[in-house]
């Protein structure tokens, strides 16, 4: 296997790696666990985004158990509301549901699950840990959506890969960083506001504006490429040290921005300004979970 070859093989790979990384964590993804009856496990992914199109339907297994019950537990997320219960029921297709009341973008909701299974009792999350919290969104296009999220796996594929190349093959280590700014801008700095005003109203939500952790996550990446381009330019240098150097620093910068958790410090609505009569569009605050 010749060096560059190599060099390609372990970019996919821990690019993957990485993305894998994000798409297992954070806030947005479903809380998964198992139940078990009779030595049978069986799994459940319970929702933590919905869309403001309708409630979220919490899902458990569908078990042929007798005496097989459970309860849903909710209340508006960082609120004094009474926590209501909602019973689970089978709904036509046979999947064994509760509906959370659909709320405005950015709206949270807290819950948990009590239930038994033929006598013996059950709880998600366990006793003692966080309630589940579910955040709804309004819905992104998909002409926006699917080339934001095209255009984030292109920079993490080619930013790595412009990282390794500063380490082992620094004579095309410039197209790379090319690559992965123009996809940053593209991808992050243009279409990312984008999703984001269509998900939660507002194009931008970090610094300076807000705490979001996302956008802010976002500029320091693209300050990284950016600076690296700026150093190393478009031409090659005699001594290229400096250069392999920047390009190195904003791989690391971007790969360690990369293990924060997608999402976290994201968009909230401020149910107490809610219910004093603000518009919910202007009662979305950030950097608070």
């Amino acid at each position: 296997m010749t060096k560059k070859v190599l060099v390609w093989v372990l970019a996919i790979v821990l690019a993957v790696a990485a993305m894998i990384y994000q798409r297992s964590t954070g806030p947005t993804y479903e809380y998964k666990g198992k139940l078990e009856y009779k030595g049978e496990k069986y799994k459940y992914e319970l929702l933590r985004s919905q869309e403001t199109t309708e409630g979220a339907k919490i899902e458990l297994p569908a078990i042929n158990a007798p005496n097989y019950g459970a309860v849903l537990h909710y209340r508006r997320y960082q609120t004094q509301d009474e926590i209501t219960d909602l019973e689970f029921q089978s709904d036509q297709t046979g999947r064994f549901v509760a509906q959370l009341p659909v709320q405005p973008a950015a709206g949270k909701m807290e819950y948990y699950v009590t239930g038994s299974i033929d006598g013996k009792s059950f709880r998600i999350p366990l006793e003692g840990e966080d309630n589940i919290v579910l955040r709804y969104k309004d819905p992104v296009s998909d002409f926006i959506l699917i080339p934001h999220v095209s255009m984030m796996v292109i920079v993490i594929i080619f930013g790595i890969l412009a990282g390794l190349s500063a380490i082992f093959l620094p004579t095309t280590m410039r197209r790379w960083v090319v690559v992965a700014f123009v996809s940053m801008t593209l991808g992050g700095m243009i279409l990312g506001p984008l999703v984001q005003k269509s998900a939660f109203g507002e194009y931008w939500t970090g610094f300076p504006y807000g705490g979001d952790f996302t956008d802010n996550k976002m500029l320091i990446m693209w300050l990284a490429w950016a600076l690296a381009l700026a150093i190393i330019g478009f031409k090659p240098k005699k001594k290229e040290t400096v250069s392999r150097i920047a390009v190195l620093a904003a791989a690391i910068v971007m790969t360690v921005v990369y293990l924060i958790p997608h999402s976290m410090g994201g968009s909230t609505l401020d149910y107490e300004q809610v219910d004093k009569g603000i518009d919910p569009k202007e009662a979305i605050k950030t950097g608070a979970e």
